[in-house]
């Protein structure tokens, strides 16, 4: 069977010492090891307990299969289940692994990890229709699983953030887990004893891994953070990006803006308007796009996208630095943002 996120998280506060088998498989390293450990703890709270878990990677396995085939089978000297983990599977160990579990009476658990398995791979096909096998996919994090993941991170570690603070941890993180989980261990060290993160944390410790470095330009510059906003901006020329692809993002962006104020003036509340925009705002995003619809009325969004207009015009048409012209546009739109956040009132 393929096991589903509730069933994980079932099984393990309450292991079913029916499953004897476990795959964990997909291009997610970070999630592959994480489930891994947590499994092995399951049977053993020390990872490397030299008597009830055993590793072994499966290259080896393939060469001598009596190997796995012992170590399933031994008995604990200390008493209690045994976990063997196999590293690597592929599909040439479906075969043997198959007969083991049907020949053996064993109660020790088989933690058996694997890269991408396409939908006919034996090794899935054998898990997902074994009864006393489980299939764990891990694929890249979605949004949630980000957010979900900081979350229980700091909270393991008596960490406390804010939602501001959350938004900006979560958009720096990649979608792999194992780079996060590296990014958020390095926050966690960082801290030392202080146990509320702040924004000015997660900006001196986490590097940008997502993708979304013109969203955090976007949202900066609308926000009238001009030191983000600038740093963000510098970030995406050093990167290559063209000074009117990113003009064009910050119109998309203002664009979104306007399309919220239509909905709105057509009846819909805020959170109905925002439901619809395609593609919808990022769940860590909400809190932001909200503020700066609060403070972004329809005519000073238009003013700003006809300054955009009369910069990208003027980066194709003019012997000016377009690098210039944009830094300028950008001062005024941020100066502006920065303006209305003081006087405008919210929803």
């Amino acid at each position: 069977m393929i096991f589903k996120t509730l069933q994980i998280e079932k099984y393990l506060k309450s292991p079913d010492k029916s499953l004897r088998a476990f795959v964990v498989y997909g291009g997610n390293e970070g999630l592959i090891a994480e489930y891994t450990r947590r499994l092995v703890q399951t049977v053993s709270t020390d990872l490397y307990d030299p008597f009830n878990v055993v590793y072994l990677n499966g290259s080896d396995v393939n060469e001598d299969f009596s190997a796995l085939a012992a170590e399933f089978n031994s008995r604990s000297l200390m008493g209690g289940r045994r976990v063997i983990v196999l590293k690597d599977a592929d599909n040439n160990l479906t075969k043997p692994l198959k007969a083991l579990l049907e020949s053996s009476d064993s109660d020790s658990l088989l933690v058996i990890t694997a890269g991408n398995l396409n939908k006919k791979s034996s090794l899935l096909v054998w898990g997902s229709d074994s009864p006393d096998a489980a299939m764990i996919p891990c694929y890249e994090d979605r949004d949630e699983d980000v957010r979900s993941m900081a979350k229980n991170k700091l909270v393991e570690n008596s960490l406390t953030a804010n939602e501001a603070t959350m938004q900006l941890l979560c958009a720096r993180l990649s979608n792999d887990r194992k780079i996060s989980l590296g990014e958020i261990e390095k926050l966690i060290t960082y801290m030392g004893d202080k146990k509320n993160v702040t924004v000015e944390d997660v900006e001196a410790v986490i590097s940008d891994q997502s993708a979304s470095s013109s969203d955090d330009f976007c949202y900066a510059a609308a926000s009238g953070r001009k030191a983000a906003a600038d740093a963000f901006l510098r970030k995406l020329l050093n990167e290559g990006v063209e000074p009117v692809t990113i003009i064009r993002a910050l119109s998309n962006h203002f664009n979104r803006l306007l399309t919220v104020h239509a909905a709105i003036e057509n009846g819909d509340t805020l959170d109905k308007a925002m439901f619809k925009l395609q593609p919808k705002v990022i769940f860590f995003r909400e809190s932001s796009f909200k503020s700066q619809a609060a403070i972004w009325k329809r005519d000073k969004i238009l003013g700003v996208l006809e300054l955009l207009y009369k910069c990208e015009r003027d980066c194709k048409t003019t012997n000016y630095p377009p690098e210039d012209m944009l830094g300028y546009m950008v001062l005024q739109v941020v100066s502006a943002a920065a303006k209305l956040m003081k006087t405008s009132s919210s929803w």
